[in-house]
C-alpha cells in the first residue's frame, strides 16, 4: 500500500544527495572549528600522484561511516539532537531547500493529499531544516527524510482515536451508526468491527437499516450468520428508523453490549436519503457516527466526509481498500482536513483484515517499509 507515494518520497530524499554535492550546506567557520590550523602553518599539499592513505586513519566505506535509513532517529527528542542551530556540522542553505520543498509539494499534491495538509507539511519541513545544522554522521538525504517524517507525524497526531478503549467506557448498549456512499465496503467494514468486538468478549446486534435494497439486507444477514451475531431486519422498503429502534430495544431487553447500524449507501448529493439518514440518527441517538470511505477515492472521500459531517456530525472514519491504495492521499489528510480521527483501515476481505489506525502505523508504511 502507498507504493506510489513512498516511491516518490524516496525520490525526494535522494535529491538531498544531489543537493549535497552542490554545497547545500556550509562547513563551520574557522571561528567554530577548534581544530582548525591557520593557513600559513599548514604543510604544502603534495601532488595527487604522491598522496597515499594515512595508515592511522584508513578510509571507511559509506556503510561504515554513515548509518542506514533504518538507523535514523525515530523519536522527536533524538531528532532534535541530530538537527540543531548550534550543532558543529553542516548547515543547510535556503535556496536548494526551496527547490526540494517545491518538489515535495508537487509529490504530495499528485498523491491526492489535501492542499491545506500539504502546506502544513511543507511548513513543518521548513521549520525542521531551515538554518539548522546536522551531524556529520548523517547524509543529507537522511536528514531530509527525518524532517519530512516529523512533519507528517505532527499532521497525523492531531486526531487519534482508540476505538477499543472508547467502547470499554461506554454505557450499554452502545449504539454505533455507519454512513457512507455506495461501493465503499461499508457493510463488510461493519462485519469486521462486529468480529473485533466479539473477540473482545462483547455481544453484538446488527441493524439492517438499508431497506432500499433487498441485496443489502441479505448481505448483512450472511455476515451475521457467519459471525453468529443477532441481526434485526424488516422487509424491503420498511422505515429504516424503525429498524434501528427495534434493534436498540432488542439489545436493551437482552442486555447486549453493542448495536451496529448499517444505513443505505447514499450519494452525498441525494437530499432525500440524507434526510432519511438524519431521521435514523435522531431516533437511534448513536454514541458514535462513523463515516466509511474508500481510500482510493482520495480527495473525493474527504469531500464526501465533509457533507456527512455537516448532515449528522460524524465522529470517526474507517478507510476501506487501503491495501490497494498507492497514493495514500486520503489516509494522510482526511483526519486533519475534517477534524475527525481515522479509527480503522481495512486492508483485505477477511474479517480480521482491519487495522487500528494511528500515526506510527502510517509512518511505518510510508518511511520504514521497504519497496517490494
Amino acid at each position: 500500500m502507498f507504493d506510489s507515494l513512498r516511491s516518490k518520497l524516496k525520490g525526494i530524499f535522494n535529491k538531498g544527495n544531489e543537493l549535497d554535492s552542490e554545497k547545500v550546506y556550509e562547513e563551520p567557520t574557522s571561528a567554530t572549528k577548534p581544530t582548525d590550523v591557520p593557513a600559513q602553518d599548514q604543510p604544502p599539499v603534495a601532488p595527487a600522484s604522491s598522496i597515499s592513505p594515512t595508515p592511522a586513519a584508513p578510509a571507511q566505506s559509506v556503510s561504515e561511516s554513515k548509518p542506514s535509513v533504518s538507523r535514523l532517529p525515530k523519536d522527536s527528542k533524538r531528532a532534535e539532537e541530530m538537527l540543531s542551530t548550534s550543532l558543529l556540522g553542516k548547515k543547510i542553505k535556503d535556496d536548494p531547500l526551496d527547490d526540494l520543498l517545491d518538489s515535495l509539494e508537487v509529490t504530495l499534491l499528485e498523491s491526492d493529499v489535501a492542499y491545506p495538509v500539504v502546506q502544513q507539511i511543507i511548513l513543518g519541513v521548513r521549520a525542521n531544516l531551515a538554518g539548522k545544522k546536522y551531524s556529520r554522521e548523517y547524509s543529507l538525504d537522511q536528514v531530509v527524510e527525518l524532517a519530512v517524517k516529523d512533519a507528517v507525524r505532527d499532521v497525523l497526531k492531531v486526531n487519534e482515536f482508540d476505538f477499543d478503549a472508547w467502547v470499554a467506557t461506554q454505557k450499554r448498549p452502545t449504539v454505533i451508526m455507519f454512513v457512507g456512499i455506495n461501493g465503499t465496503g461499508k457493510t463488510t467494514a461493519i462485519a469486521k468491527v462486529a468480529n473485533r468486538l466479539k473477540k473482545q468478549g462483547l455481544s453484538v446486534v446488527m441493524a439492517a437499516c438499508d431497506t432500499f435494497r433487498a441485496g443489502a439486507i441479505e448481505q448483512l444477514s450472511i455476515h451475521a450468520e457467519r459471525l453468529d451475531v443477532k441481526i434485526v431486519k424488516h422487509d424491503q422498503n420498511a422505515d429504516p428508523a424503525s429498524v434501528a429502534y427495534d434493534a436498540i430495544e432488542h439489545a436493551q431487553s437482552k442486555l447486549r453490549d453493542v448495536v451496529l447500524i448499517d444505513t443505505a449507501g447514499r450519494m452525498q448529493t441525494n437530499n432525500n436519503l440524507i434526510a432519511e439518514m438524519k431521521k435514523i440518527a435522531k431516533v437511534a441517538k448513536p454514541s458514535l457516527k462513523v463515516f466509511v470511505g474508500d481510500a482510493l477515492a482520495g480527495n473525493d472521500a474527504i469531500e464526501q466526509a465533509k457533507v456527512f459531517d455537516e448532515a449528522i456530525g460524524i465522529n470517526a472514519v474507517i478507510l476501506t481498500k487501503i491495501d490497494t491504495d498507492a497514493k495514500g492521499g486520503a489516509a494522510l489528510s482526511i483526519a486533519k482536513t475534517i477534524g475527525k480521527p481515522i479509527a480503522f483501515v481495512c486492508d483485505g476481505q477477511e474479517y480480521d483484515d482491519i487495522e487500528k489506525f494511528d500515526a506510527e502505523w502510517m509512518l511505518e508504511r510510508l518511511f520504514d517499509q521497504p519497496d517490494e
